[in-house]
C-alpha cells in the first residue's frame, strides 16, 4: 500500500496569501493555535479579533506565504500595529493585549516636554 503525503490546506483562496496565527495561553491547560475560519486568518482579521478580546492571552503570533516560501515570528510587528491603533482611537488595550504588547516592544514611555529657559 503506498502512502501519500498528501495533506489537507489551511490556506484559504489558493496559495497566494499570508495567513497569520496566533498563540494562545490557557494557563494551566496550555498554549494552543486557535481552531479558525480559513477566512480569517488575514492581517486584518488577527488584528481586528485581537483588539475585540478574541484571545485569552496571545503570546505570539506567527505567518506564512507557501507561495513565498517564508514563515516567521511577526509578533513585534502586530504588538506595534496593535499600539498604533490604540493610540489612534484614543482608547486603552485590553490588559491582556496590553501584555502582548509591551512582552513584544515594551511598555509605552511618555515623552518629557522640556521647556526652553528664557
Amino acid at each position: 500500500m503506498r502512502r501519500s503525503s498528501w495533506t489537507p490546506s489551511i490556506v484559504p483562496n489558493g496559495h497566494d496569501q499570508t495567513v497569520y496565527l496566533v498563540l494562545d495561553d490557557f494557563g494551566r491547560l496550555g498554549r494552543a493555535r486557535r481552531e479558525t475560519d480559513a477566512e480569517r486568518t488575514d492581517l486584518e482579521a488577527v488584528l481586528t479579533d485581537l483588539l475585540a478580546g478574541q484571545y485569552r492571552d496571545p503570546i505570539t503570533v506567527v505567518a506564512f506565504n507557501l507561495a513565498e516560501r517564508w514563515a516567521g515570528d511577526v509578533s513585534e510587528d502586530i504588538a506595534s500595529e496593535l499600539r498604533r491603533r490604540g493610540d489612534l482611537a484614543g482608547h486603552d488595550l485590553s490588559p491582556s493585549v496590553e501584555a502582548f504588547v509591551e512582552r513584544h516592544i515594551g511598555p509605552q514611555r511618555q515623552l518629557t516636554l522640556r521647556l526652553a529657559k528664557s
